[in-house]
């Protein structure tokens, strides 16, 4: 396999991991002021996701260095692109980043603007980041509204499952009831919006042998979908989030196999990437390093494994 090959496919494996795992806690945010009752429950709720949080936006920083050092172009001219929406995101983390540190530093009346930058950089994060790879594959007000609209309505039903298998009592209770709610605009946005990914990136024509592998995993990622719903339901809130997690990933799958022969208009992967020998050193860098980040992550999320009490 040839060393570009290997380098989009792990940039796609970085962006993929970024999405799972802040994607709950995106929902988690965006879900606090809907689920949680009281001061107690708010604070169970963000417990779930204090360990955690800053962690999983180093998925982000690596996928964005990873861009950098292995293709260059295509991290200027998305960056340079989408300069916009991208500040948005920024500035969307930084103040869930620092409410989420102030908020149990900071006297009781000024929590509820922490709550509030909490739920608004969560929801302006996911619809942006949703309403960028929307825009970038489809094009148009219609591709970038019903990208946003689906990571958002993704993150509310991911971040549901989550608090339903991690908290106990009202809160859980809650969650699990939440989570039919939460499919029914997540589910025809995804019937919708899904099978759109390979077919944009085939020209607009929809063929099944342009994207054969971008189908297979829309196709996957809405059947996850539908079996996450069933298995919440069912109270088996384990699987349901193995599920829901399943279907990020086959959806961000998706989207970077349809991204695969060209990543940017007129940008080829084989143009936009470094050279051999850059990209020889980055795998000999990769391949030390990234075991130990991924152990060292395991070992955080099996430590904080437990529900979480009112």
């Amino acid at each position: 396999m040839e060393l570009t090959t290997v380098w989009f496919v792990a940039i796609a494996f970085l962006w993929t991991g970024y999405f799972v795992l802040e994607g709950f806690d995106f929902g988690v945010g965006v879900l606090l002021p809907a689920l949680a009752r009281g001061e107690a429950e708010r604070r169970q709720a963000l417990a779930t996701i204090g360990p955690v949080w800053d962690g999983n936006e180093v998925w982000l920083i690596t996928a964005v260095g990873a861009m950098f050092a292995a293709f260059p172009a295509w991290y200027a001219g998305l960056l340079s692109g989408y300069y916009l929406p991208l500040v948005a995101v920024l500035a969307a983390l930084i103040v869930r980043g620092v409410a989420l540190e102030w908020r149990g530093k900071v006297e009781a009346r000024a929590r509820a603007w922490c709550d509030a930058g909490i739920v608004a950089g969560s929801a302006i994060a996911a619809f942006t980041w949703g309403a960028v790879f929307g825009n970038l594959l489809a094009g148009g007000p219609a591709g970038t509204l019903a990208g946003g609209a689906l990571a958002l309505a993704l993150a509310a039903l991911h971040g549901a499952v989550f608090l339903a298998l991690r908290t106990e009592g009202p809160l859980r209770a809650r969650a699990r009831r939440a989570v039919p709610a939460l499919a029914v605009p997540a589910l025809p946005l995804a019937a919708v919006t899904l099978p759109a990914i390979p077919g944009a990136a085939a020209g607009g024509t929809g063929e099944w042998t342009a994207h054969p592998g971008a189908w297979a995993a829309a196709a996957a990622a809405m059947a996850a979908l539908a079996a996450a719903v069933a298995l919440a339901w069912r109270r088996r809130e384990g699987w349901a989030f193995a599920a829901t997690a399943a279907a990020v990933a086959l959806l961000t799958a998706s989207v970077f196999g349809a991204l695969w022969r060209e990543p940017l208009p007129g940008l080829t992967v084989a143009g936009a990437a470094s050279g051999p020998y850059t990209l020889g050193l980055l795998t000999w860098i990769a391949g030390a390093a990234l075991p130990v980040v991924l152990a060292y992550q395991g070992w955080t999320y099996w430590v904080f494994r437990r529900r979480v009490a009112a």
